[in-house]
């Protein structure tokens, strides 16, 4: 019985350099810039997407595509960015696409994450709204068309504009120095 005990300790010292914790696997950057099951996610390509809606309904949660493909929003103060303060980068969930960054985000009472100003010019299109007996401007993705909130004019300088965001449709990416910290 020892030696069976043995030979279950040397074989298991053998492997155990071979395996290593799941958080100290490095994602080869190419993962990173994509999602397994949405081919049509990229963080570097910028051409447009014009997709019927079925495509979409593939490759998104059901979560994300009915806030970004059927407009529905997500209730106020629930969403994982309304009030978080890490620096980095806010990306379309549904294809990738740049839309904010961190400093460009700041602390608002209305429940969803805000931002005075999108991250290039032509990240974020922009569409007349008079749903629901309001008129609003609705704030879609440049890239792929998805509906991302709404855009008003109670935001703080130098622009004025509070970018309201639905946090489902966000992805969040760290800077490199921030992920650092996080270790």
């Amino acid at each position: 019985m020892k030696q069976l005990y043995l030979l279950l300790f040397v074989f298991s010292a053998l492997l155990s350099p071979c395996t290593a914790p799941a958080e100290n696997i490095k994602t080869p950057k190419k993962m990173e810039q994509q999602k397994p099951s949405n081919p049509y996610y990229s963080r570097t390509d910028t051409a447009k997407l014009n997709l019927p809606d079925a495509v979409w309904k593939k490759v998104l949660s059901p979560e994300v595509y009915a806030v970004a493909r059927k407009k529905e929003t997500e209730s106020a103060f629930s969403g994982r960015f309304w009030d978080y303060t890490g620096k980095g980068t806010y990306y379309c969930a549904a294809c990738g696409n740049a839309l904010f960054r961190s400093d460009a985000k700041f602390a608002s009472t209305c429940g969803w994450p805000s931002f005075f100003e999108e991250v290039r010019k032509g990240s974020v299109m922009y569409l007349p709204d008079r749903s629901y007996g309001m008129v609003r401007t609705e704030a879609l993705c440049g890239r792929c068309g998805a509906h991302l909130g709404h855009l008003f004019d109670d935001g703080p300088p130098p622009t004025g504009k509070r970018f309201c965001m639905n946090s489902i449709v966000l992805d969040f990416v760290p800077d490199r120095q921030e992920a650092k910290k996080a270790q």
